[in-house]
This record gives structure tokens, C-alpha cells and sequence, in this order.
């Protein structure tokens, strides 16, 4: 099978057909991400044969059964990686406990472009308190420009993490989403806290940071998605004055029991019916 699309639910699910099919099952440009990777070494576990785990080529061989076996889910590299944008925006220090350090490929590497510090103490994440953060230039003092590409390139789903931290950073970032439309269209809210944003098209915007000068401002918003929401989310948490966040049914979806967790951070916020 040769997949036009590195498509990581794509790829479980023909994974886990393949393991109890009769022959041989060769998937070509499978997803490679952490998700699937404790998914294929979960079946070996339980008695599949499976080769190139962690690569884009699978080979599997149908076996007659599989059996039980215990297995620890990760950490969601998602969630990480927004708690660190949190940290920054917000000029809070936070500690990250079991992150799974070695299955989250460049993210922290990408954190850190953004001049965010951070510090490896055994599996947790330890983001001190900073008063500002410097965007990193390419090496001929270009524009940094920060794009998403399947693993194990940049995810997706942070990019609008990304954006957001970049508004009160010191220096300037070209984000660019390549794989999915319309994930940008809600840096109109951001514009509308005062973040200074140039959105060049549906899939690239140039973020001018504010190097903290001015605060970003409260105002009442909707939650396009669950990347998005949380973003703004992150942005109404370090704006001056009161924010106010509908359709949060979307934050929920991927950020379980959010309000009740950020309150034993020390936020202000409240959940309205």
C-alpha cells in the first residue's frame, strides 16, 4: 500500500487490519509520530510482527492471534508544548512532570528558536520565569520562519501555539502552515488584542513582536478550533482586563478539565454556564 497521505490515523488503522491478516502488508509513506510508534511496539507486545517502527515503511506479517500486555500511554506532546507556551506569555515558572522527553523530536528545539528557556530535569520540563524572550534569526540574519511538516517535522497543531507566544516576543517570525486550511484565520482576534500581525494569505503570517511594550487587551472572542482556542486561551491568561472565550466545547475536546487546572496554576478563570 503506498499512502498519498502520511495520514497517522490512516496508517493505525491499516496497521492494526494488517496484524491479523493472512500474507505479508507493506505500507510505503506511512506516519511515523510517537502515537504510532507506541501503537506498532504495543502490538509486538501482544505477538505481531512488525519491522520499521519509526519509520515511513512498514512491513507486517499476519499472525494467527495476538495476546494481552500492559501498556503506558504518552504524555500528549500537544499539551506540553502548550503549557511551555503558556509559561512564556505569561512570565510564569512551570514545571512539566513526565513529559517523555525522548519521543518529542524537535518541539522543545522549536521552543527554544523562540528564546524560550527551558530546562531538562530527568523526564520533566522546568520553564523558569521570563521577563522577555528573543526570536532567533537564520544564520544571514533573515526573518526566522517557523513551518509545520509531517514527523518528524514540526507539528501542526502547535503552530498556533507558536504564533501566539511570538506576539510578545522580541524580534519578528514568518509562521507558516502548509498542511491544513484555514487553521490561521483566527489571528483577527489576536489583532483585536493588539498584537501586531500581517496575515499574508490563508497559510503564512508575519508576527511583529511587541517585546512586552504593549500588553495585549481583553476582549470577547469564539473559539474557531481546538488549536486555536487554546492559543487564545493563552492570550486572554497574559492580556490586561477581562477576556471572555464562547464555542469553549472545541478547547475541551483536546485539553481535558482545562479551567480546573490552570486555577491550581493560579489562574483567573471561570467556567460559565
Amino acid at each position: 500500500m503506498l499512502l498519498d497521505e502520511a495520514s497517522v490515523t490512516g496508517t493505525a488503522n491499516i496497521v492494526m487490519a494488517a496484524v491479523l491478516a493472512k500474507g505479508t502488508t507493506t505500507i510505503y509513506n506511512a506516519a511515523c509520530e510517537p502515537y504510532l510508534q507506541q501503537l506498532c511496539m504495543m502490538l509486538v507486545r501482544m505477538g505481531a510482527k512488525i519491522n520499521g517502527i519509526g519509520s515511513n515503511l512498514l512491513t507486517i506479517e499476519g499472525v494467527e492471534k495476538l495476546g494481552g500486555t500492559e501498556h503506558t500511554l504518552l504524555p500528549d506532546m500537544i499539551e506540553i508544548g502548550s503549557f511551555i507556551g503558556l509559561a512564556a506569555m505569561t512570565q510564569s515558572e512551570i514545571t512539566i512532570k513526565n513529559c517523555r522527553i525522548d519521543m518529542l523530536g524537535i518541539i522543545p528545539e522549536m521552543f527554544r528558536r523562540m528564546g524560550i528557556q527551558m530546562n531538562f530535569v530527568g523526564d520533566d520540563i522546568h520553564i523558569p520565569a521570563q521577563n522577555m524572550y528573543e526570536i532567533e534569526t537564520f544564520i544571514d540574519g533573515s526573518i526566522l520562519t517557523i513551518a509545520d511538516a509531517p514527523w518528524p517535522g514540526f507539528t501542526p497543531d502547535l503552530i498556533s501555539i507558536i504564533l501566539v507566544v511570538a506576539t510578545q516576543a522580541k524580534g519578528s517570525v514568518l509562521i507558516h502552515q502548509k498542511m491544513f486550511e484555514s487553521r490561521l484565520f483566527f489571528v483577527d482576534k489576536l489583532i483585536d488584542m493588539g498584537a501586531q500581525i500581517i496575515l499574508c494569505d490563508p497559510h503564512r503570517a508575519n508576527v511583529i513582536g511587541l517585546e512586552r511594550k504593549y500588553p495585549l487587551k481583553g476582549i470577547k472572542m469564539s473559539s474557531p478550533d481546538i488549536r486555536a482556542g487554546v492559543a487564545l486561551l493563552i492570550a486572554a491568561l497574559s492580556a490586561s482586563g477581562v477576556s471572555e472565550i464562547s464555542n469553549i466545547d472545541q478547547i475541551d475536546r483536546g485539553y481535558q478539565n482545562i479551567d480546573t487546572r490552570l486555577k491550581a496554576l493560579g489562574a483567573d478563570i471561570e467556567r460559565v454556564n
